[in-house]
């Protein structure tokens, strides 16, 4: 078995790369979430939305890792994972995070009220 690692992006423009992840084996793909999931930290980055798809297609097993940077510290980070992760989640899965989006939505942080990730929640509410 080769390293998995070898498979992830090298940088902000290796589309080369996220096109092969979506062949993939789907455990394969499982294992690499939490290494996926940084290349949300700043959604600007060529290859962010294409990564935030390919982690929707196990959005299961990715929500523990995005409930992890939900109660991190990184502000932006939070944001762009609830407005293009989270937000293109079932309803159901949404749910499950209902109680943290709810603690952002109703008590942000001084920096996630600042960077307006309060009022992403409250959209993800309505």
């Amino acid at each position: 078995m080769s390293d998995l690692h070898t498979l992830l992006p090298r940088d902000k423009h290796d589309f080369e790369r996220v096109n092969d992840l979506k062949n993939i084996d789907q455990l394969d793909l499982i294992k690499l979430i939490p290494e996926l999931l940084e290349w949300l930290q700043d959604i600007n980055w060529p290859i962010a939305i294409e990564i935030s798809k390919l982690l929707l297609t196990v959005p299961q097993e990715t929500i523990p890792y995005i409930r992890n940077v939900i109660a991190g510290e990184d502000d932006i980070w939070k944001e762009w994972c609830l407005r293009y992760f989270v937000m293109e989640l079932p309803t159901e899965l949404i749910q499950s995070l209902q109680e943290d989006i709810e603690r952002i939505a109703y008590r942000p942080t001084k920096g996630e009220e600042l960077e307006e990730v309060n009022i992403t929640a409250q959209e993800l509410l309505k």
